[in-house]
């Protein structure tokens, strides 16, 4: 049943959202443009409510593998994110349910007793960012879908060949349902994912990078580097920002793939160069975990890649005299 996982989530998905944008539920929930926004009309953004059924679905037929401190946490981001979608939730409500699920992660994970309470600390830091920054790199046509279609598909393979068929099938599951999506949210986005999907997502990134971790599948850099274009984006947009004094949770367009929508490259070629960077990236990964010797040389060569094409854009931006 494993093997059909990714096909149920892939249809539950897309046959959800091909409902939702054919009856009258495509307009009330819409995505309306305002200075921070990349579109210039409202598209619906029920789209992730789907995409979070077809990872459901597969989980549905998975309850003997699946996990607690997974499937409880990720119910409970889906929850409060769906309801911030509909009505808006405070900044406190909200990183208050990311902190909640990051602790569940943790505590149910065992990373604390089999690490110790520095480590655990680290994770569930990095695990609330990890939540948080998926939701700041879902702005532009295909990004966020395009991620998690190969960064689960990364995860998956990684599994696979740490001979895990179960966790390797539910990433897969995770990637089929994400591409589903993406079929209706690549440019130009019939539908957006919206914080139902973007938040769940974004933990379930460090939720399946904590389960291959402490199954010693992959050491703890592994998902780090499989996401990176949006790891790195989001963390040092999140440094700038912080240095020049702006407030971290206040909506912007700041990001490097914002600046690049704007500067002419438009949705399409921003999602296309996003997703030649997250296939070298997970290349990359894959290719580390047989050869872990050649881990500092490939991370200082991406370290040189991403600074060079960040500072590139910072001219860029710069001369544009665009804000």
């Amino acid at each position: 049943m494993n093997h059909f996982l990714p096909a149920l989530a892939l249809l539950v998905s897309a046959g959800l959202i091909k409902l939702i944008l054919s009856s009258r539920v495509r307009g009330s929930l819409q995505d309306m443009p305002n200075a921070r926004s990349l579109h210039a009309a409202p598209v619906p953004r029920s789209g992730g409510v789907a995409l979070m059924a077809g990872i459901f679905a597969a989980w549905l037929l998975s309850l003997d593998v699946m996990v607690w401190w997974v499937i409880l946490p990720t119910l409970l981001l889906f929850a409060v994110s769906f309801i911030d979608d509909l009505r808006g939730l405070s900044v406190g409500k909200r990183l208050l349910a990311h902190m909640s699920a990051a602790a569940l992660l943790v505590l149910g994970a065992g990373v604390w007793q089999h690490h110790g309470l520095a480590v655990a600390l680290l994770v569930w830091l990095l695990s609330v960012w990890m939540t948080n920054l998926y939701n700041f790199m879902d702005g532009s046509d295909g990004l966020a879908g395009g991620m998690a279609v190969i960064g689960f598909s990364t995860l998956g393979l990684a599994s696979m060949w740490g001979q895990d068929e179960a966790l390797a099938w539910l990433n897969f599951a995770i990637a089929g349902a994400a591409a589903g999506f993406l079929w209706f949210n690549f440019n130009p986005a019939k539908i957006f994912m919206g914080d139902a999907a973007s938040i769940p997502l974004g933990f379930l990134v460090a939720a399946m990078g904590v389960w291959g971790w402490q199954g010693l599948l992959w050491p703890a850099w592994f998902p780090v580097l499989a996401f990176a274009p949006f790891v790195v984006d989001a963390t040092v947009t999140l440094i700038k920002r912080s240095l020049r004094g702006r407030k971290i949770t206040e909506a912007h367009r700041d990001h490097y793939y914002q600046r690049l929508v704007r500067l002419g490259a438009g949705h399409r070629n921003t999602a296309l160069l996003g997703y030649a960077l997250m296939l070298g990236a997970a290349s990359s990964a894959l290719w580390l975990l047989s050869h872990p010797a050649g881990l500092l040389p490939l991370l200082m060569m991406w370290a040189v890649a991403y600074a060079a094409l960040m500072l590139w854009l910072d001219r860029r931006w710069k001369v544009s005299g665009l804000e």
